[in-house]
């Protein structure tokens, strides 16, 4: 009698967790048919920083000027894409161009560490195969995007840093430009100024193809005033950058302290692997509630494998925009600003 007791007890167990699996299996396959359905050709989604930018301390001049070069930046990606290219080609390309963009604190305007020089991070990976390459302190690299794609091709590394990076991108016949280049006179003077509130501004591109690759890239100068050749997010897979075609394209822009120890963008993608929320739920949840609970800020720029695109943020703006290949399309800056 015990026998039997023990034995149908057994079975009642298997039998709800498998009902259980299958109605989770049900509503997992239901959520994925129904984004699938509404499935975009392509989608690319950019930012240029998160901060304390608002309509009341931005002049009409400044806002005008920083939308054009989002929108240069934008359309660069958005042709590639609209013509068949890779999401890897247009992560890169858009990048550059806000790298080669003194407005941005990335390349060109990278801002100014506690000794007076620029040093550059940047990363990108391929969400078809988990590929990545990242470049952290580099000094004299004009495009940090490209040689963080070259580690990813090139080399069995993923991450090189300072001297080393730049050895392996003059090898790689990349372009190396002297430190002053970097210099800007606007970064220049924040540092000097020691602004009671550090710039973290920062540049990303994510992006879907025509045949279904997600990619993300991230590139920056980093803290003004930072020292002991800090580095931050933005060149560490899984904190500031990270891509999976089986979820989704993130990239990161806000204090990289705390992106790095919440691992970020990949918390993103496995809420939504394991989880099964959509790509707007996981990037509210980690941006707007656990980022603001631990007390960091800023913003993350995300693309799912259907080229949904989510844009949260937790500061009072964010320079960002996106394009897809149904015709929608916008750039953005201030937090009352509705996506449609």
């Amino acid at each position: 009698m015990k026998r039997k007791l023990i034995f149908f007890t057994v079975f009642l167990i298997l039998g709800i967790n498998l009902l259980s699996f299958r109605n989770e299996k049900k509503t997992t396959d239901n959520q994925s048919a129904t984004t699938l359905a509404g499935k975009k050709e392509w989608a690319i989604v950019i930012h240029g920083g998160a901060g304390g930018m608002t309509r009341e301390n931005t002049t009409p001049e400044i806002d005008k000027e920083y939308r054009a070069s989002l929108l240069v930046a934008l359309s660069a990606g958005k042709k590639i894409l609209a013509d068949g290219g890779s999401a890897l080609d247009a992560v890169e390309q858009t990048i550059r161009t806000m790298e080669d963009n003194p407005l941005f604190n990335a390349g060109k305007g990278a801002v100014f560490t506690h000794e007076g020089k620029n040093e550059l991070d940047a990363a990108i990976m391929d969400g078809s195969n988990l590929a990545a390459g990242s470049v952290a302190c580099v000094t004299d690299i004009k495009n940090p995007i490209t040689a963080a794609r070259r580690v990813m091709t090139n080399s069995p590394h993923v991450m090189l840093s300072g001297a080393g990076a730049s050895q392996f991108a003059k090898e790689q016949g990349l372009e190396i430009v002297p430190p002053s280049y970097f210099y800007t006179e606007k970064q220049f003077n924040a540092l000097q100024e020691m602004l009671k509130k550090e710039k973290n501004g920062t540049v990303g591109c994510c992006a879907l193809d025509k045949n279904g690759n997600l990619a993300a890239g991230t590139s920056t100068g980093g803290m003004t005033n930072k020292r002991y050749n800090r580095i931050g997010d933005s060149p560490i897979i899984g904190a500031g950058t990270y891509a999976n075609n089986s979820t989704c394209a993130v990239s990161g822009t806000g204090h990289g302290e705390y992106f790095i120890r919440w691992t970020v963008a990949h918390d993103i993608s496995a809420l939504m692997e394991y989880k099964g929320l959509t790509l707007r739920e996981a990037s509210e949840l980690v941006v707007n509630d656990k980022l603001v609970k631990a007390g960091g800020s800023g913003g993350v720029i995300c693309v799912d494998k259907a080229g949904n695109v989510s844009m949260p943020f937790n500061s009072s703006g964010m320079f960002r925009g996106f394009a897809t290949s149904d015709g929608k399309e916008g750039i953005f800056i201030y937090k009352d600003e509705v996506v449609r």
